[in-house]
Parts: structure tokens; sequence; C-alpha cells
């Protein structure tokens, strides 16, 4: 049994100053341990979360790289979510609606076509759009192009542009006339085949500036002098351009070939030119001509009707642009391919030989089973 004496004495050294402090600084220890490990659960929390929420990817492309969205012009951020959940891109809704209204991105609504990559997260899906990094669209205008209708077509399709409202500008003749001296028929001659980087929003006027900005490239004040040299304008010199183009790819047949048409003209006579009944009846993938094509009531035909057609057939390369300011003079007024295929023609002057040239082509053509 402890002794009384022993008790008191024990409190007593409880009481102590030196005592105290030990115990408070052990439970203060004991705080700072728990503070600690609060705030490293804090922190550790605090950056899985951020990873999860902000820095991971929360994109679902079913094993593809890449996909593209587009955002109308006047779009809002119901849009914008419309255009990412419709196709499953984004996989957690409610983080990425977290990020986009902490970055303002309903404020900041950019149209335009975007690329969505495999890797992105949500902050840098939001910084994209609200940055406006754009994915430019490549229009390829070539040869291939044939008439107004086809270009309508092709970019209504690539843009964000309506085709009844590129419809309505392309058959303008007041801004055609005021803006770059052409008219609806010849309005084909503005477009110089070659490939235009744009935003897929575009506005039609800022697509047509551009397209003026490469047609006044070509035009340059020597070409036009050239032109107004040999007699024609600009529009005339393109439209005879589609037309040697659509004869032959080789410069130098080109300038033969369109010192033929131009020798035409000057005599007054039909040019009888077979790429311009191809293009009457809108049927290019002909690779030959018959009689009946030629019956055709159309401006185009350049069989039944004398002078130029009304604009050209084709886009025109400023190659044979050159081709046909430099055409070759000669007397000829007659040329056909050869039998041989090989892109050159037989020129001549008289029609009795080139009733035979005609005729050896035509056997060539039936040799190798092409009807039509």
């Amino acid at each position: 049994m402890v002794g009384l004496p022993y008790v008191w004495g024990y409190m007593y050294s409880l009481r102590k100053p030196s005592c105290i402090k030990k115990m408070a600084k052990s439970k203060g220890g004991v705080v700072k341990k728990i503070i600690f490990l609060l705030i490293v659960c804090i922190v550790v929390f605090g950056g899985y979360w951020t990873y999860e929420n902000v820095f991971k990817s929360n994109v679902h492309l079913d094993g593809k790289k890449f996909t593209y969205i587009y955002i109308k012009t006047n779009a809002t951020f119901d849009d914008v979510l419309d255009e990412l959940y419709s196709e499953n891109i984004i996989d957690d809704h409610a983080s990425f609606e977290w990020m986009a209204k902490e970055m303002n991105l309903p404020e900041h609504i950019n149209p335009g076509k975007y690329r969505i990559d495999a890797s992105m997260s949500n902050r840098s899906i939001v910084k994209m759009l609200i940055n406006a990094k754009q994915e430019k669209v490549k229009l390829y205008f070539n040869s291939q192009i044939r008439n107004k209708e086809q270009f309508i077509a092709y970019v209504s399709d690539k843009l964000e542009i309506n085709d009844s409202e590129l419809e309505e500008f392309c058959n303008n003749e007041t801004i055609l006339q005021e803006r770059f001296g052409l008219n609806t028929d010849n309005m084909m001659c503005l477009i110089i085949p070659e490939t235009y980087e744009v935003n897929w929003n575009t506005h039609i006027d800022d697509l047509f500036a551009l397209l003026q900005k490469s047609y006044k490239s070509v035009w340059t004040k020597e070409r036009l002098a050239k032109a107004k040299t040999i007699g024609y304008t600009p529009s005339q010199v393109s439209t005879i351009a589609s037309i040697t183009q659509s004869e032959s790819n080789i410069k130098t047949e080109q300038q033969k070939i369109a010192g033929v048409y131009i020798n035409r003209l000057k005599q007054d006579m039909k040019l009888q030119a077979d790429p311009t009944i191809v293009f009457a009846n809108q049927n290019f993938d002909a690779q030959r001509v018959l009689s009946s094509d030629k019956d055709i009531d159309s401006p185009y035909n350049t069989y039944m009707y004398k002078g130029l057609p009304p604009g050209p057939i084709c886009l025109v390369n400023p190659s044979t642009i050159d081709a046909v300011l430099n055409y070759t003079k000669s007397n000829y007024t007659y040329f056909c391919a050869k039998p041989d295929f090989s892109g050159y023609s037989s020129f001549t002057n008289d029609y009795s030989i080139h009733q035979k040239n005609a005729k050896a082509y035509q056997d060539a053509l039936n040799k190798k089973g092409i009807k039509r």
C-alpha cells in the first residue's frame, strides 16, 4: 500500500512548472502531427481531384486519335455542349461543365471547326475554344470544278456558308460587276486553281476577297497588257484558255491550239470545239463526242453558235493563260488529236487533210472500244 505522504509528494510534483511544460510539449507535438497529416491529405486529395477534373483526358473517341466539332456562328454554350455530347465525345459531363464555367467559356463562344484529340483534358478543350484555335479548312480548287453549280456545292459542303446564300451571291450581277468586273456567266474566271486555307466559318465576303487576291496576283500588269495586245479581255482569254486546257495539257500544244481558235475567231468561223459540247451536255465523263451531242441548243455549243461561249468551261491554270497570251501564230484553222493518244495533235489549214486526221483518230477510238 502506497503511503499517503508518497501520493501527496507525487501530486505535488505534477504541479511543478517543468512537468506541465513537458506535457504541453507532448500534446502540442501530437496536434502538429495531426495538422500535418491533414494538410498532406488535403494536398493529395486536391492534387488528385485537380488531375481528374482539369488535366486528365476526358475524351472518348472509340479508339480514334481525333475528331472534329463545328461551332456555328451565334452558337450558345448549350449549343457547344450539344455538339460535344451528341457525339459522345466527353466522358464526364459534370467536370467539363465545371471547368468551362470556371474559365468563363459561356461568355467567349467562338465559331469554327475544332480538332478534339483523344488525349485532351477539360482545360485544354476549353482553352482551345476560348482562344479560337481553329482547324483550317483546305479548299482544293482544280480543273475538275467546271461550273458554278459544282463550285457552290463544293464550298457549301466544306464551309459554314449556306448553299442558297452562295448561289444568291454568284448570281448577283451588281456585286459581280462592281467588285470583280465580271458577270454571272463568266464569274468562274475569278477562281484560280490552287489550295486555299480558310476558317470553316469564313464569311462569304472574305472568301471572295481571298479569291480576288489570287486572281489579281495572276492578272498582273504584264498579262493585262498582253491580253490587250491580242485584242481580248481577261475573261475572254480565260474562256479561250479553258477550252484549250480541255484539249491538251502540253504547253507547246496549248499554244498551237490557242492559235487555231484565235484564227477561227478572227475569220468569223465557228470554234467547233468538242470540249464545249461536253460542257453543254454536262456529261463530264464522256471521252468521245457523238454527232447527236452537237444538237443541243446551248450558248456553249460552238458547233451551233459563232464566237466564244459565255464563260470558261473549267477552272484555268495560269500556265494555260500564258499559253493563250503567247499563242503560236500560224495559218492553221484545224487540228485533231493524234491516234497514238500521245496528247499531241495534227494541225492543218486544209479541211480534206483534217477529215483524214479525224477519221484516223475515230478509228483509234473504235479500236480501243471507246464509244462514249
